[in-house]
């Protein structure tokens, strides 16, 4: 869908890593880079350890989350609760950086619970430049660690993007993307006009891909040409057929695909086929080509006019 948008990972825990091995959570394709590997965490060593994987594993970025606001994360003692104490997210990102040498990054709040975002998110940025850190992604919303659920830390926090552009202007040289509650390529286009250096889009790009991805690389980045949910379903035909020869299920590839069509003709049909058949034995890329044959046919006849 894009060559030059960057990839994030789901976040992966340093125990998981270094004291589990659970080193199956590394795998990624060669056609998903550039990707990053977050990593959640809060032992400097450990995290040290779990970056070294993660770039020996071939990533292109290893990321600290210090925004996801989980009770899990809570109880681990990282992700949000970490914008508490800024001098020990240094201390991780430095151990990180030594460890590695593809680029170390941060994702953060601006704030959680009862901090004043204003005096916080500075002093927050600042710790981390002093360790290092050139590129930090800032979703701008405190997280409610006690009172909301994680799904209500996505939406119910009024989002601040005045404050990440002060913060911009306060740190030029640090590379800024804003996170939260941008939906569409218009946004994004909006926030990059207004000085920030990047955009990062979750579960918009998740449920509504080709309305965000589609056009990313003409428009953002200025290069390539537009692509489209048909040619992309095309192109997903050998990465489907390797899945199931090597023992997968296609319900595994496809769920992920289920918005591909969002918001256009043929998007119910496309779901439904996919939904009903993916599960059954023996589903493979024909159902996919059915689905995608029955979605371009109430495509054409959406586009015709009517008669009366």
């Amino acid at each position: 869908m894009s060559q030059h948008t960057l990839l994030y990972t789901e976040m992966v825990t340093s125990p998981a890593l270094v004291r589990g091995q659970a080193l199956h959570l590394l795998d990624h394709h060669p056609s998903e880079h550039p990707v990053a590997l977050q990593l959640g965490g809060s032992d400097p060593a450990e995290l040290a350890e779990a970056a070294r994987l993660g770039a020996q594993a071939g990533y292109d970025e290893i990321n600290l989350n210090v925004g996801c606001p989980s009770d899990r994360v809570q109880s681990g003692a990282f992700g949000a609760v970490l914008m508490k104490d800024a001098a020990l997210v240094a201390r991780c990102v430095t151990a990180m950086r030594r460890a590695v040498d593809v680029e170390v990054t941060v994702k953060c709040r601006i704030g959680v619970d009862d901090q004043n975002p204003e005096e916080v998110l500075p002093e927050f940025l600042s710790r981390i430049v002093g360790a290092g850190i050139e590129r930090v992604t800032v979703h701008a919303r405190k997280a409610w660690l006690n009172g909301l659920s994680p799904k209500e830390n996505r939406d119910v926090p009024p989002l601040d993007y005045p404050l990440v552009h002060r913060m911009k202007e306060l740190f030029p040289n640090l590379h800024i993307s804003l996170n939260g509650g941008i939906t569409t390529l218009e946004a994004a286009e909006a926030a990059l006009a207004g000085g920030l250096d990047g955009v990062m889009i979750g579960r918009a790009a998740y449920h509504q891909p080709a309305e965000i991805l589609c056009q990313a690389d003409r428009r953002i980045f200025g290069t390539g040409a537009d692509t489209s949910a048909q040619t992309v379903v095309e192109a997903m035909m050998p990465y489907i057929e390797a899945h199931l020869e090597e023992g997968g299920k296609l319900s595994s590839v496809t769920r992920h695909m289920l918005g591909l069509f969002a918001g256009r003709p043929g998007a119910r049909i496309w779901r439904r086929v996919l939904s009903d058949g993916a599960h059954r034995a023996g589903a493979g890329t024909a159902l996919v080509r059915e689905a995608l044959e029955q979605t371009v046919e109430q495509s054409i006849l959406a586009s015709q006019p009517r008669t009366v």
